[in-house]
């Protein structure tokens, strides 16, 4: 299991270059991980796929997804973390160098490197490309987060619907009870899966990572408020946004 996390003094760049210009990785020092499903959780741009992208390259996956066999890059961006990847220092039990990054934001260049080296009966036997978005990502769940080793999931709800969102979990659940040497590290705005039972909750908003109870989540709030009564809602909201129609389609000129 990853224990902590501790960003070295000397390592920090002496002016705020990013990614340490952004406050909550700024105010980073020591992390520790408490259980074996930890949540970032934070508005976008608080800096928790920023973190999340630095582990999986410290760790040395694919930077655009994958394991340690993944060393494809099709872009210099995901370079800017750098700075942020030198300055980590990771304490394990024991590094084994198992696991699987998934990169929501990549996934597409991921998946093409499988069908690249020919490595798809790792894979459910056939491309992901020839599924659905959701369903290459279940089906890269239930393929490779399977074992032990640190999995690092990044966003993974932009192609899960709810339901399989609750698939999800159910799998890691599964997953956490076979294999005493999983651990997930999940960066994610879904209320869904911020609900799994005892995990850590990190957030990165208001420029600090504190550790928060899931009732207290951004996207828990902001869903019950909404669902409690989404007529009030919307009609509050559209108001604040100018009332751009009156409450009437305007007609043609």
């Amino acid at each position: 299991m990853l224990k902590k996390i501790t960003v070295l003094p000397d390592k920090i760049p002496p002016s705020p270059e990013y990614p340490f210009s952004v406050p909550a990785i700024a105010s980073l020092r020591e992390l520790s991980f408490k259980s074996r499903v930890c949540f970032f959780t934070g508005e976008n741009g608080s800096g928790k796929s920023t973190l999340l992208e630095a582990l999986a390259a410290h760790y040395g996956f694919g930077r655009e997804g994958g394991n340690r066999n993944f060393v494809f890059s099709t872009t210099d961006s995901n370079r800017s973390i750098d700075p942020l990847v030198r300055a980590l220092r990771l304490t394990f039990d024991i590094r084994t160098g198992a696991g699987f990054f998934l990169r929501a934001e990549s996934f597409f260049n991921a998946a093409s490197y499988v069908d690249q080296v020919g490595a798809e009966f790792g894979y459910g036997g056939r491309s992901l490309h020839e599924r659905s978005h959701g369903e290459s990502f279940l089906t890269l769940l239930e393929n490779k987060f399977t074992g032990n080793g640190l999995f690092l999931l990044d966003e993974p709800e932009a192609a899960l619907s709810p339901q399989r969102q609750l698939s999800c979990l159910a799998l890691i659940h599964h997953v956490l009870r076979e294999r005493k040497g999983a651990q997930f590290i999940i960066s994610t705005h879904s209320p869904i899966l911020l609900a799994f039972p005892e995990a850590q909750i990190l957030s990165f908003d208001d420029g600090q990572i504190r550790e928060i109870d899931y009732k207290e989540t951004g996207p828990y709030q902001i869903v019950r408020t909404f669902l409690s009564d989404p007529d009030r809602i919307l009609r509050e909201l559209f108001r604040e946004e100018g009332n751009l129609f009156d409450g009437e389609i305007p007609e043609k000129e």
